[in-house]
């Protein structure tokens, strides 16, 4: 118990024992009872502490550092015989770290709470039976077994077992989750209720949760713009002090005056101003599953202009299914259609590919597999089926083939209503169609609203589908903006039109088929990242949820981080230094009054930065009657 005291309150003991001394020489006749005045314990003690651990800086870094203002404030103070003032410089200076240590801890807790996610013991198979072993034995392709009220050791997937998992660590999402056999589950998640049976695929710093610490750990190494600026400001602010200096003493002769000059121009509050908030923010957008890389990241997505959205599974929920299926051919049934499309699209990953198959197995139907099956970026698949050739493919086959009336009006149609029209095409003949419909997001209107209130002035929506149905999910999103027709590379032209132009481009997508989009824009957004390696690695941002909703909240508190870094700059840091130098030089500060200053503006930048920790962002209250709104079923 006392050694838990001690560890809780070892930081206050040294700067406690300086003031304890400094207030004891202020006692009346003390420096005649003991010989000599108690202020030289503290200066001996704050000053040897100050001038090793400068020295030290200096040697490691092989440069002259800020910290040698302090230490030749030091030495002047005590040269001059002004014990006192040299005792509460240095006092200030171990107190302001102090205090500077104790805020910075509430941002060093965001990393160890997520930490403190992972569990230190895991029910492992061996041998047969389910025994706990420390979580550093789980192998991946281990059998772990998570009871009720567990925290999840690894990532990997449920092998049985029906649970409820809150995945708020993660996701940031404070809903539990329903999963069950076949689910992806992650570390540091809580097992509510039931038991699961999982097969381990990643641990340790792998798992998503270890990503997530490494990226915050990180975070301040990830220096923006503002931070180099700073640094490179601090790294010839040392020798200009020392010139401000000489000045002062040329045209003076007053020591005293030059000690304030040192002790007041020290450049802690403008090496502070960047780094305390970046962490604070990163810190805070961790809480709530977002995943910032660090300044650069942070402050081009402050000054965010153009939001670029890709439409499928961004602002569609990403869960396509068959509407309308017709034949053109009276030689041919829905089914038959149907059939023929499911082959052809058997060996495809597109989203269009799983509704077809689908719907296919939904009927019972037959799937055999494809000959010859070829992709074909922006248009469709093409394959042999008993040596006929076959596509599926939208509007673009009609560059290739002929289309009857019927065939043409069904296309209209379906465009009209917002969905995504297929023609089937079986030896040169388009034999039918295919509509398919995705359910727009319900928080799509809501977050784009929200974005248009955090200060984004374009949001444009991307899509290969043709301009009807890229007009109409625009007006249900409340979009203005949108490019049609796009192939991949089209989006990547587009991207770069708008860098040439002067934009700030955020683009947003699902971290996988949009990787080079996200890479060339100025911000990357991956949605839904959790346990995908290629979102957490390209995107300069990753959603762990699959919500939109945090797009506008993570550009929100970009901004207020941004706006936090200026004033801690050009109000705590350039304004106090210039003022305080000024009044240093013209007598109107002592060192004393100097090393006061100096520390509360440093302590102001922190506590300013701190207030990003517990920064809510105001977008969420946009707009919450859209939340209620109908939602339709749209293309994909």
């Amino acid at each position: 118990m006392s050694e838990n005291l001690y560890e809780k309150y070892r930081k206050f003991i040294f700067p406690g024992l300086l003031l304890l001394f400094i207030l004891l020489s202020l006692i009346p006749g003390q420096e005649n009872w003991l010989g000599f005045s108690l202020a030289t314990i503290p200066l001996l003690l704050g000053g040897g502490y100050i001038t090793w651990t400068t020295l030290v800086v200096v040697m490691e870094k092989r440069k002259i550092t800020a910290g040698m203002l302090v230490v030749f404030a030091l030495i002047g103070t005590t040269y001059v015989g002004e014990y006192l003032a040299g005792a509460i410089v240095a006092f200030m200076m171990i107190f302001g770290e102090f205090l500077e240590d104790i805020t910075l801890d509430r941002t060093r807790n965001a990393v160890r709470a997520l930490v403190e996610l992972s569990p230190d013991t895991a029910w492992v198979k061996r041998n047969g039976e389910y025994v706990s072993v420390s979580v550093e034995e789980v192998r991946i392709k281990d059998y772990v077994l998570v009871k009720p009220g567990e925290r999840i050791p690894v990532d990997g997937t449920i092998l049985s077992g029906q649970v409820v998992i809150n995945e708020a660590a993660i996701t940031g999402e404070s809903l539990p989750v329903e999963k069950t056999a076949g689910a992806k589950v992650f570390a540091g998640t809580v097992n509510q209720s039931g038991a699961l049976e999982m097969i381990t695929e990643r641990i340790g710093d792998d798992t998503t949760l270890g990503k997530i610490i490494e990226v915050v750990y990180e975070a301040q190494e990830n220096k923006g713009e503002t931070q180099r600026v700073a640094d490179q400001f601090a790294k010839y602010f040392t020798p200009v002090i020392l010139l401000i200096c000489v000045a002062v003493w040329v045209v003076t002769k007053d020591l005293t005056r030059v000690m304030a000059v040192l002790v007041i121009a020290c450049p802690c509050a403008l090496v502070l101003a960047t780094p305390t908030a970046v962490v604070a923010s990163v810190g805070n957008a961790a809480k709530r599953g977002a995943l910032i890389k660090g300044g650069v990241a942070l402050e081009k997505a402050g000054k965010v202009t153009v939001v670029c959205l890709d439409k499928t599974g961004t602002l569609t929920a990403g869960r396509p299914h068959v509407v309308e299926i017709q034949a053109f051919n009276a030689s041919y049934s829905e089914n038959e259609v149907l059939a023929i499309a499911a082959i052809a699209e058997k060996r495809s990953e597109h989203p269009l590919a799983v509704a077809v198959l689908k719907e296919a197995e939904n009927r019972a139907l037959p799937i055999r597999e494809p000959q010859e099956f070829k992709a074909i970026f922006g248009r469709g698949v093409q394959c042999m089926i008993d040596g006929i050739p076959v596509e599926v493919s939208n509007r673009r086959v009609l560059e290739f083939v002929s289309a009857s009336e019927e065939a043409l009006n069904f296309l209209d149609v379906q465009e009209a209503e917002g969905r995504t029209a297929l023609l089937v095409v079986q030896n040169g003949e388009i034999i039918g169609g295919m509509s398919i419909a995705d359910e727009l997001r319900e928080d799509a209107p809501f977050a784009v609203k929200a974005m248009k209130q955090s200060g984004v002035r374009r949001i444009i929506m991307l899509t290969g589908d043709n301009e009807k149905t890229a007009r109409s999910i625009t007006q249900q999103v409340g979009l203005t903006e949108y490019k049609a027709n796009l192939f991949p590379e089209d989006k990547l032209e587009f991207v770069k039109s708008l860098q040439q132009d002067g934009e700030i481009v955020a683009m947003i997508g699902d971290g996988v088929n949009d990787a080079p989009a996200l890479a060339l824009a100025d911000v990357g957004i991956a949605m839904g990242a959790a346990g995908t390696d290629v979102a957490i690695e390209s995107a300069d941002m990753a959603l762990m949820a699959d919500d939109l909703k945090m797009v506008p909240v993570t550009l929100d508190l970009s901004r207020r981080a941004l706006g936090i870094i200026k004033q801690n700059i050009w109000v705590f840091a350039v304004a106090v230094n210039i003022v305080g130098i000024a009044l240093a030089s013209s007598g109107y500060l002592s060192p004393i009054a100097a090393a006061v200053v100096h520390n509360a503006s440093s302590i102001f930048v922190v506590l300013n930065s701190a207030r990003l920790l517990t920064y809510k962002s105001k977008s969420i209250a946009a707009a919450p009657e859209l939340l209620s709104r109908q939602v339709k079923s749209t293309a994909i």
